[in-house]
């Protein structure tokens, strides 16, 4: 396979490292095409699991998922909210170039706009390849039919279409947050889809989101049993731990952590049948499983919003708590077992990845942001990513350039002083290898680092096309 696209913003030796990975890394042939499995988390913090350092909230699948396979320590999200960051996830193209952002942030339910047709999707490239494509979970890239997973690569679909505190029902005799705290699944009227093809219809609502992970899980582990025998791509994107939440009756005061703790162990218990299917079908070692988050902690709302660890800030912000997010590798027999990667990775990169390790190529016009990383999970190699830029809506707020994190702009969220960004100038310069928690600027000491970084900034920029903003459509 020779390597047909690469980032807009590539430096020429890190397109010689790429180029020289496919070398020596060539996918199995077309009969041993690996398995390809995502599950994608709500609101999940960076510090939620055990082997992220919790101290109480027990996540022994997750725990010996990453024990058999790799640990990212240094693993982003393209956007701290949800619509972008999982579009950035199927996509491999930051959302400014999507357009899917916008002042809104995300899309709502009387949102017209959406995932446009001509954006290429993981789920496109690997139906080309010959492989089946199954999504399971909640998509929020548009709930219109012309939106939908079945209209992008996804042969089936079967799932919410948008966040579970949607579509909040006016007469529910809770009211502000007090319907997030003690939350009952009929006080949000949000639908459950299933279907294939164009025929994908609402089978329930509102969804009962008491029993939803167990039910994701239960059609997720069944997709895996009906398509053993040939290659496939399943997305299961949980609708928790986003507020409110819930979790079935097993798992009632089930973790030391309270509510919160309850629907990630549940979410873990997930996990572990996921793995089990795998085993039992014997194509454990033919599969890769990514286990990830769409975004930090959602904070304000306390024991209910998770954890960002030792990270400054959460969700829906660019600090890094709101878009550095675990990340956990597992394909037994091909990533090496035990291993923690210190690198920077990011989702942009998972659809580089799975076409070079499905060994299908992608058409050159097409502008990725993401790397292949076939390399580094497979081998003592480094990471191919260097920068990350951290976007809020079409807005440039930061730029982290290998230890060095510049912000350009830093602005609060879900507060009052959300309201009002801050620009700074010079931006502020943390380093990140001794500063994980955001705290001590260094912009002084290291002008030299300002100036690399604003250049990298003015290449990244020059050949960059917004599109247009789905989230602010109108109708």
């Amino acid at each position: 396979m020779s390597l047909r696209v690469l980032p807009a913003s590539v430096s020429l030796p890190l397109m010689l490292f790429a180029a020289c990975a496919l070398t020596f890394c060539q996918p199995a042939a077309a009969a041993d095409k690996p398995n390809f499995v995502v599950i994608f988390c709500d609101d999940l913090g960076w510090g939620d699991l055990t082997c992220y350092g919790h101290p109480t909230i027990a996540t022994p699948n997750l725990d010996q998922m990453a024990a058999q396979g790799m640990r990212l320590t240094q693993f982003y999200v393209a956007s701290s909210v949800c619509t972008p960051s999982r579009s950035a996830l199927v996509t491999g193209r930051y959302p400014v170039r999507t357009g899917m952002y916008g002042n809104r942030r995300v899309l709502f339910p009387d949102s017209v706009g959406g995932l446009q047709a001509d954006e290429l999707t993981i789920a496109e490239v690997l139906k080309d390849a010959g492989y089946a494509t199954g999504m399971v979970g909640k998509w929020h890239l548009g709930h219109l039919p012309q939106y939908l997973p079945t209209e992008h690569g996804f042969d089936s679909y079967y799932g919410i279409p948008y966040s579970n505190d949607m579509d909040k029902v006016a007469s529910q005799a809770k009211t502000g947050r007090q319907v997030f705290i003690d939350p009952d699944y009929r006080h949000f009227n949000v639908p459950l889809l299933a279907g294939s093809g164009s025929d994908v219809r609402q089978i329930e609502r509102p969804v009962n989101q008491n029993t939803i992970t167990r039910r994701y899980t239960e059609r997720a582990t069944e997709y895996i049993r009906n398509n053993a025998a040939q290659p496939f791509f399943l997305y299961l994107a949980h609708s928790l731990p986003h507020v409110p939440l819930f979790r079935d009756e097993p798992f009632v005061d089930h973790s030391l952590a309270g509510l919160y703790g309850d629907v990630i162990e549940e979410i873990d218990w997930s996990v572990g049948q996921v793995l089990e299917t795998l085993r039992n079908e014997g194509i454990d070692r033919q599969t890769l499983v990514v286990f990830t988050s769409d975004n930090g902690p959602w904070l304000t709302f306390g024991d209910q919003g998770g954890s960002a660890g030792p990270l400054r800030n959460g969700k829906g912000t660019t600090f890094e708590g709101g878009q550095r997010v675990p990340g956990i590798f597992w394909m037994p027999g091909t990533i090496p077992a035990g291993k923690t990667q210190r690198g920077l990775a990011s989702t942009l990169d998972l659809l580089p990845t799975f076409a070079s390790m499905a060994g299908t190529d992608i058409d050159e016009d097409v502008v990725l942001d993401g790397f292949d990383l076939t390399a580094m999970l497979t081998s003592d190699a480094p990471s191919p990513r260097e920068t990350f830029f951290y976007y809020r809506d079409s807005r440039l707020m930061a730029v982290r350039h290998g230890r060095y994190k510049a912000h350009l702009i830093t602005q609060d969220s879900y507060t009052p002083a959300a309201r009002t960004p801050t620009k700074h100038d010079p931006p502020l310069l943390y380093d990140l290898e001794t500063d994980i928690g955001e705290k001590r600027d260094v912009a002084q000491q290291h002008p030299d680092v300002l100036k690399q970084i604003a250049e990298i900034i003015r290449q990244h920029e020059k050949n960059l096309v917004v599109a247009p903003s789905q989230c602010d459509r109108k109708p």
